[in-house]
């Protein structure tokens, strides 16, 4: 069970990683490499990035849960 989360918290950990970097802000970030920077003043990017956003947090909030309950699993054991 502890590896089972262990390997979903490091499964979570690099898809937060990876989502925050394809987040635009002030210098542009990676999303540019993907073409982000080119429809910057379109329609579609909006919803791109609204999408981008609900998707990191439901990872992030995965990946909390995941340390609760790998903490909790952890404290109680043995």
């Amino acid at each position: 069970m502890v590896l089972g989360f262990s390997i979903a918290l490091i499964i979570f950990s690099l898809l937060m990683i990876l989502l925050v970097l394809l987040h635009k802000g002030k210098g542009g970030g990676l999303s540019d490499m993907f073409g982000g920077g080119a429809m910057s003043t379109g329609g579609g990017s909006a919803v791109a990035e609204r999408n981008l956003d609900r998707i990191t947090i439901v990872v992030g909030l995965g990946w909390f849960v995941c340390i609760v309950i790998l903490g909790l699993v952890l404290k109680y054991q043995s």
